[in-house]
């Protein structure tokens, strides 16, 4: 069974490519296992923190050993865990190398925005961006090559950029990847009413709008977030000129 994970940040359209991948026949979907083990371990003050931490597993070692143990059931070959890269604190990182990885980052001027509206005065830990920066450096370290996505450019290719992401994963592309039903999805975490609404009612990748009016409060978190994008920017898979 081929394992992926993909390591996000907030607001950068990873449940989109989380429902992306839902769409095929071979593959399991896992979402943010290790949320309850990050609001316990940092007492972050999340929506819904009190019912997700009742509801799921929060020691963050355990989830990762029973995922990576999972047996394939239904014909499954392919195990794709979204993650928030933010979420890997105080876990043991052996897992890493057992693993294929997907790095999806966002343009901050398009995420801060976005992300302010669910956390007030967001910093650079709430963003993930420093964190994804020094994970690509320690899994080019550990020899496991990771596959840097920018979301931006998967909305303006999304059929490109999903073949080429499939080529690496060595992985054959389907259209089906390309839309799914506009409600609820079975693969949601509990904290999906916080946090995908819009979602929801979207049936594919939504055309790139780059945000315009970029708030003024944002402006130094949005200096502090530009050099770690821009440096994963720099080993991002871009497209070919494929569009829908």
């Amino acid at each position: 069974m081929k394992k992926i994970c993909l390591w996000s940040g907030p607001r950068n359209i990873s449940t989109a490519l989380m429902y992306s991948f839902a769409q095929r026949d071979d593959t399991k979907i896992v979402d943010e296992p290790l949320y309850g083990h990050y609001l316990r371990e940092t007492g972050a003050r999340h929506p819904g923190r009190k019912e997700i931490m009742n509801k799921v597993n929060c020691d963050g070692n355990s989830v990762m050993g029973n995922l990576l143990n999972l047996n394939p059931k239904n014909g499954e070959k392919v195990l794709f865990i979204k993650q928030m890269t933010k979420h890997l604190v105080n876990v043991d990182c052996h897992f890493l190398p057992k693993l294929k990885n997907i790095l999806l980052v966002r343009n901050p001027r398009d995420m801060l925005p976005s992300l302010a509206e669910k956390i007030p005065q967001p910093n650079l830990a709430d963003t993930g961006l420093k964190l994804q920066w020094h994970l690509y450096k320690n899994l080019q370290n550990m020899g496991n090559n990771p596959i840097v996505v920018d979301a931006d450019e998967l909305l303006m290719n999304p059929k490109d950029i999903l073949k080429q992401l499939c080529h690496h994963l060595k992985l054959k592309f389907f259209n089906s990847m390309l839309s799914w039903p506009a409600k609820p999805r079975k693969e949601d975490g509990i904290w999906a009413k916080y946090w995908y609404q819009s979602l929801h009612k979207t049936t594919g990748f939504l055309p790139y709008l780059p945000k315009s009016n970029f708030p003024v409060e944002l402006t130094n978190l949005l200096i502090e977030c530009k050099p770690y994008y821009e440096k994963l920017l720099t080993k991002s898979i871009r497209a070919n000129g494929e569009k829908l």
